[in-house]
C-alpha cells in the first residue's frame, strides 16, 4: 500500500472500487443503556461520492452521523474522516467537515449574512475572507435578497438552504447530511438535491442519511442499509436490487391482438410458483416475474413455440422501496416529525 499524505492526512489508495477512502468505519459501537444504537458498524465512503445510509426510525443513522462529526464518542470501534481519527483528532476534523441535521441549526435572531459570517470567524477565517465567503454562499443559495433579514423570518426552505450554506463555509472535504430534506416541499427538495449534486461535482464527499427512497436514487452512488444498529446490506443501487431478486420481464407482442394469448402461454409455464403474469393493456405488454436467467430462456422458448412474434422484451429490477422492504421487513416511512428542541444539534468549533 502506498499512501499519499495530503494536508497532514493519510489517504488509503488501494480501494478495490477505485478512489481514495474519505470515511472509514470499523466495528463502531454505541449503546444507550440496553439500547444498541450501533452494534459493530463497518462502512467505507469513497472520496467524491455520495453514500446513502438507509434505515427505519431508530436504526442508528443519526447516531452514526453524530459520532463521525465528533458530537458523540463511540463506546468501541474506530472511525476516520478525511484521514482524521474522530476520537483522537476532533479539533482538526471539525475544520474539514460540514454538518446539516434534520432541522436548521442557524441562530434565528441573527440575519442570514451574520450567521454565515459568524461561522466563518469561528472557523478562523480572516474577516475579509469570512465576509467574502458569506456573500458568495448567499448568492449561491439564492438568499442575497434576504441577507439582512433575521433567520426567524425565513421560510422552511430558506432556512434549509441557509443551513446548507453554513455547512459549506469552511470548504469541507466531507459533508454529513442527516435527512436534509425532512419537511420540505417537493420544489425546495429538488433545489437541495441540485445543490448536493453541485457540491459533489466540486469534489465534496457526502454521507447522506434518508428515508426517502427517491432521494437515495437521485443522489447516492452507493447505499448502506442499517437496521437495529447493524449494517444488513451495502453496495451500488443496482447491485442491491439484483441481490434482492424479484426481477420481472416486460414482454410486448408485435401484434396487440396477441396480448391475451401471450399471457396465457406465460401463465402455463408456472415458472415462479409465486405469482401469475399481469396484462398491462395500457402499455400493450405482459409483466411476468422471474427468479433466474433460466426462466428468461423458458419465457422466450414458450413464446417461440406458440408462434408469437415479439416487438420487445425488457428486464425490470425491483424498486428501491421493494429492496428496503425485503431487507428490513417493512416499507420505508417518511421521516417522523420532531420538535427542533429535541433534535437540533450544535457543533463545537
Amino acid at each position: 500500500m502506498a499512501p499519499d499524505t495530503v494536508i497532514g492526512m493519510t489517504r488509503i489508495d488501494n480501494n478495490p472500487n477505485g478512489g481514495s477512502i474519505a470515511v472509514s468505519v470499523r466495528g463502531l459501537v454505541k449503546h444507550y443503556g440496553e439500547t444498541k444504537a450501533l452494534d459493530g458498524v463497518d462502512l467505507d465512503v469513497r472520496e467524491g461520492t455520495v453514500m446513502g445510509v438507509l434505515g427505519p426510525n431508530g436504526a442508528g443513522k443519526t447516531t452514526l452521523v453524530r459520532i463521525l462529526s465528533t458530537l458523540l464518542v463511540p463506546d468501541a470501534g474506530q472511525a476516520t474522516v478525511a484521514g482524521y481519527d474522530v476520537v483522537r483528532q476532533p479539533r482538526q476534523l471539525r475544520r474539514v467537515i460540514g454538518l446539516t441535521g434534520q432541522y436548521a441549526s442557524v441562530d434565528e435572531k441573527l440575519p442570514g449574512w451574520e450567521n454565515l459570517y459568524m461561522i466563518g470567524r469561528l472557523l478562523d477565517l480572516p474577516r475579509k475572507d469570512a465576509r467574502a465567503r458569506a456573500d458568495e454562499l448567499l448568492e449561491r443559495f439564492s438568499l442575497t435578497d434576504a441577507a439582512k433579514r433575521p433567520a426567524s423570518t425565513y421560510s422552511g426552505g430558506m432556512r434549509r438552504r441557509l443551513d446548507l450554506a453554513a455547512s459549506m463555509i469552511g470548504h469541507p472535504a466531507v459533508l454529513f447530511l442527516d435527512e436534509p430534506t425532512t419537511g420540505l416541499d417537493p420544489r425546495t427538495r429538488n433545489e437541495v438535491w441540485d445543490e448536493v449534486k453541485r457540491m459533489v461535482g466540486e469534489g465534496v464527499t457526502v454521507l447522506l442519511t434518508t428515508q426517502y427512497m427517491e432521494e437515495a436514487e437521485q443522489l447516492a452512488s452507493e447505499l448502506t442499509v442499517v437496521d437495529r444498529g447493524q449494517v444488513i446490506a451495502n453496495g451500488a443501487i443496482e447491485e442491491l436490487k439484483a441481490k434482492v431478486g424479484g426481477r420481472a420481464l416486460r414482454v410486448r407482442p408485435a401484434d396487440p391482438m396477441q396480448l391475451r394469448p401471450l399471457a396465457a402461454a406465460l401463465d402455463e409455464l408456472g415458472i415462479t410458483g409465486l405469482a401469475t403474469t399481469t396484462v398491462d393493456a395500457a402499455r400493450g405488454d405482459v409483466l411476468v416475474p422471474i427468479l433466474s436467467d433460466e426462466q428468461l430462456t423458458a419465457v422466450v422458448n414458450a413464446v417461440t413455440a406458440r408462434g408469437i412474434t415479439l416487438s420487445s422484451i425488457t428486464t425490470e429490477l425491483p424498486s428501491l422501496d421493494e429492496v428496503f422492504l425485503s431487507l428490513t421487513g417493512h416499507r420505508a416511512s417518511a421521516p417522523q416529525d420532531a420538535t427542533p428542541a429535541d433534535t437540533r444539534e450544535e457543533v463545537a468549533v
